[in-house]
């Protein structure tokens, strides 16, 4: 079924003054253009989650490359390791992607979510004020009270043969007595200059389109296109001592030294040795 845009819903969308909705013909007036990558941004009032949604259109080849799915609330959405990633609605963005690499290795697009990091990040720097850190390989984190906290998450899905949906969460508005679990934050809290969604979230995107046509234009290559380096520059993992849960139950603590050219976090444990972490839970034990 084809979510419906928000803006013809009749869901007492205005409930919350301080939380106004998403004006989807607006987004899509200023992001969808000729030759963009950008081909369609459709704002629905609630879904389980926009990743679920966007992988199943991807699948029946029912949505092309650049087509952006938003929901005003979520009530299953789901992050790294099937964790639950609920809010109040229209308290945060939460969105999917549908990218079509073509040109890039598969074995290359495992960056696609350190990508969307730095996309995300360096948008959030420029239109909202706030110094947003990225904890390897998906959480965005921020500052608040002199405390690191997590005010985001990217989880990256392949759809079909050719495709990716990359899916972003990121708290705007939330409260303190919101916070879903401890350690958890959100632009207003981490003092944002701005908490308006369609000016967060048009940053958001077209800074995901420069860095994505940057890294395919260099046929996925992390160093050429300069994000192995831009993200080792705003890595909050690396130079710390952290504890990686791997799958399995097995665990490997060491200093995360470097984000080696597949993505992959390199540790260096107390036994001399360098070991490449590609998947895992990461846990900061020590400040950098």
């Amino acid at each position: 079924m084809t979510p419906r845009d928000a803006s013809d819903a009749n869901d007492n969308r205005w409930s919350d003054l301080d939380r106004p909705p998403l004006n989807g013909t607006a987004l899509r007036r200023a992001l969808v253009r000729e030759g963009g990558l950008w081909g369609d941004v459709r704002v629905t009032p609630r879904t389980g989650s926009t990743n679920s949604d966007l992988v199943a259109l991807a699948t029946d080849e029912k949505a092309d490359e650049g087509v952006v799915l938003v929901a005003e609330e979520q009530n299953a959405g789901r992050g790294r390791l099937d964790r639950q990633w609920t809010a109040p609605a229209r308290s945060g963005l939460f969105f999917s992607v549908l990218l079509r690499p073509t040109g890039v290795p598969v074995e290359r697009w495992g960056w696609l979510p350190l990508l969307t990091g730095v996309a995300v990040a360096t948008a959030l720097s420029k239109v909202a004020g706030v110094d947003t850190a990225l904890k390897w390989p998906n959480d965005l984190l921020v500052t608040v009270g002199g405390e690191e906290r997590k005010t985001g998450g990217i989880l990256a899905e392949r759809a079909g043969n050719d495709a990716v949906v990359v899916g972003i969460g990121i708290n705007v508005t939330l409260r303190e007595d919101e916070l879903p679990v401890p350690g958890a934050g959100s632009l207003a809290l981490a003092g944002a200059t701005t908490t308006d969604r369609d000016t967060v979230l048009r940053a958001v995107l077209r800074s995901l389109e420069q860095w994505y046509e940057k890294w395919r234009a260099a046929g996925g290559d992390p160093a050429a296109s300069g994000l192995q380096e831009t993200y080792a520059a705003g890595c909050a993992t690396l130079g710390r001592v952290v504890r990686a849960e791997l799958p399995g139950g097995t665990s490997i603590t060491g200093e995360a030294v470097a984000v080696d050219g597949d993505g992959r976090l390199v540790l260096a444990t107390e036994e001399g040795v360098q070991q490449p972490v590609g998947a895992g839970d990461i846990v900061h034990l020590r400040p950098a």
